[in-house]
């Protein structure tokens, strides 16, 4: 099968000859490539240079033999492109200043946003020539109320306190920040297709904190409304909920492509609970990657064989690869994939 078709088609339910496999965060420090790029670069630096982003997002593709390129960068980026700073050190991403009021939202930049970003766009489209038909590539976005977290708490933070003052002390003002990032995104996320993106993905990895019907109140609208503006571009939709079990019946009710899942669940479940409208994506644990060769191979076994010879799977793991993770781990679960998957083309 021509493997740039082979995750498209996935994403869209049709047959395949064996379930497509790549890695979320699949380029990044576990790897002696990457961390040499490191060495010269800041992490910010790294994602504004569109030579080194383009050079570490193909690495996986080298290194590894995935079947999808995603382009790095940060969720965290258009951010900068609405007049906040965005820096990172040993503690994590630090967002400045915080926007924990509605005179805050209010000195948020909507219009050219997106424009101000443009070494983004530059990395897909030089991603995307030097993959040469190779494999597609993936562009992302934040969720809306993962992105408004990370700019009301100032960065990265346990227990949300500022976020959920704001959610229920003034919500109007957590509702025109929403509203601000998801016109950012859907910008965004439509240049990078523009570039040349075959596909993209939302984040909401905050999102699980909260309740179904709180979920269903500050972010389902905002990122189905992203969604939908996406339907003009023609490409498939991934929208990925870490801790979202409690979601599945709102996250049902997305008009996306593709559901991506954590690893809490199996998905014969997932795909049960959201009525088979959906192809699913995951979920292995990636702690497994921590494993032998042989408990790497049984648990994407397990992952495939729970989904069945059914149409829309593309494998990996229920949240992004850690550090500590080696090289030849990641290259087992990859050779697992392709090894097992033919065994489970679709019908």
């Amino acid at each position: 099968m021509d493997p740039t078709e082979r995750l498209l088609a996935a994403c869209r339910r049709q047959p395949v000859d064996r379930p497509p496999v790549w890695i979320m965060r699949q380029a990044g420090r576990y790897m002696a490539s990457y961390r040499a790029v490191r060495a010269r670069a800041s992490f910010m630096e790294l994602c504004r240079t569109p030579r080194l982003a383009c050079d570490v997002t193909l690495m996986p593709i080298d290194q590894l033999g995935v079947d999808a390129a995603i382009l790095f960068s940060d969720i965290l980026v258009p951010l900068e492109g609405m007049g906040l700073e965005v820096y990172f050190d040993s503690k994590g991403p630090h967002v400045s200043p915080p926007a924990r009021t509605a005179a805050d939202v209010e000195g948020l930049r909507v219009e050219g946003a997106a424009d101000a970003v443009g070494y983004v766009y530059d990395a897909v489209a030089l991603i995307k020539r030097e993959l040469d038909g190779r494999v597609p590539l993936l562009g992302f976005a934040g969720a809306p109320l993962t992105l408004a977290t990370y700019a009301v708490e100032g960065g990265t933070t346990k227990h949300k306190h500022e976020l959920l003052r704001l959610l229920y002390d003034a919500p109007e003002a957590l509702h025109a920040l929403l509203g601000k990032l998801t016109d950012v995104v859907i910008d965004y996320l439509g240049r990078q297709v523009d570039a040349g993106a075959d596909a993209v993905q939302v984040f909401d990895t905050w999102g699980g904190q909260l309740t179904l019907e709180q979920w269903r109140l500050f972010s389902q609208p905002y990122t189905a409304r992203i969604f939908e503006a996406l339907r003009a571009k023609d490409v498939p939709t991934i929208h990925y909920a870490l801790g979202g079990a409690h979601l599945l019946e709102g996250l049902a009710e997305l008009p996306c492509d593709v559901l991506s899942v954590d690893w809490r669940q199996p998905l014969s479940y997932v795909r049960q609970r959201t009525g088979g409208r959906y192809a699913l994506q995951g979920n292995v644990d990636p702690g497994v990657l921590r494993a032998c060769p042989d408990v790497i191979h049984g648990a994407v076994r397990a992952c495939l064989e729970d989904f069945g010879r059914n149409p829309g799977h593309i494998l990996n793991l229920g949240h992004g690869i850690t550090p500590d993770v080696t090289v030849d781990a990641a290259r087992s679960f990859v050779e697992a994939a392709r090894a097992i998957g033919p065994e489970l083309g679709t019908l």
